[in-house]
């Protein structure tokens, strides 16, 4: 047998261990056993939790808090890969330049040549932002650094345990913050790019003018559907945003109470990939909404 091999059959042999132990340690085999999990019962709360601190008026919460560190990690990798550029790049500055560049040929794909240089820096914020606070709400601290604190709850008193860090992302603010932030970015260079040609897009008279009722009725029904949708984005975005974050929160913490140890591991791989599904969508329909708005009612119609 040689060396590799043995390595392997003793890294099989530590995760079967650390498996047998997880089930017989967690609140599953607990049960069997009659005997008190490893793990406390984990305390689901979809608000996020405050904090004992406070600036000035302004009291922190836990989601904030999460959110600034992602934004310092952010500006700390792309700031170090950009801050002694070479003509022949070394490993860091290869990746990030890799990494702009993926996202850059992704905005022009969609936009085109003649806009992808100015939506790209909103869009590809919006990708990194999600992104990197979905990928560091995965790390141990964030549910296991905080500190106790004593809730009534049904007119008794109960410990609980307040994490320092959350995942901004399980914070309905941030997501309704970011798809704002879109819905502005869309409307501004609608109207930047066609002036109030653009509200053509929402009302639409040019049949009535013309004397065809009938088809001048369905135009008017249909501008009102198109106004309603740029408004619908806001909730559909901020949902579908906060309810993959939360629900792969909820899945971590209740898979760890239920089998510790290494059971959660294969649900850690599924929160990386969700991350970077959900920033993907996130900033792609950004990019195909604002490449509808400045293409023009007219050229909307034509495709």
């Amino acid at each position: 047998m040689g060396r590799g091999t043995r390595w392997l059959v003793l890294a099989a042999l530590v995760v079967v261990a650390l498996g047998l132990a997880g089930l017989l340690t967690g609140a599953i085999g607990s049960a069997f056993l009659g005997r008190e999990p490893f793990l406390h019962r984990p305390h689901v709360q979809l608000s996020a939790e405050h904090l004992p601190w406070h600036i000035g008026p302004f009291t922190l919460r836990n989601t904030i808090l999460s959110s600034w560190l992602a934004t310092l990690v952010i500006l700390a990798l792309f700031v170090g890969g950009a801050r002694s550029l070479q003509v022949v790049p070394g490993r860091w500055q290869s990746v990030v330049e890799v990494f702009i560049e993926s996202l850059y040929r992704f905005v022009e794909s969609v936009v085109g040549s003649k806009h992808a240089r100015s939506f790209f820096p909103i869009i590809a914020t919006i990708f990194i932002f999600v992104a990197f606070n979905a990928w560091l709400a995965l790390l141990p601290i964030y549910p296991s650094l905080g500190f106790k604190e004593e809730v009534i709850k049904e007119g008794h008193a109960e410990t609980v345990f307040i994490p320092l860090l959350r995942g901004a992302g399980t914070d309905l603010n941030m997501p309704l913050a970011l798809a704002l932030v879109s819905f502005v970015f869309v409307e501004f260079w609608g109207f930047r790019t066609l002036g109030l040609a653009y509200l053509g897009k929402f009302i639409r008279l040019g049949n009535l003018l013309r004397g065809r009722l009938f088809q001048g009725v369905i135009d008017l029904f249909v501008g009102v559907l198109e106004l309603l949708s740029e408004f619908i984005r806001i909730v559909s975005f901020t949902f579908r945003l906060f309810g993959n974050m939360t629900a792969g929160e909820i899945l971590l913490l209740v898979s760890g109470f239920l089998v510790t140890f290494v059971f959660s591991v294969p649900f850690y791989g599924l929160e990386i990939l969700v991350g970077f599904v959900q920033a993907l969508i996130f900033a792609g329909l950004t990019t195909v909404f604002v490449a509808l708005a400045v293409a023009g009612h007219g050229e909307e119609e034509h495709h």
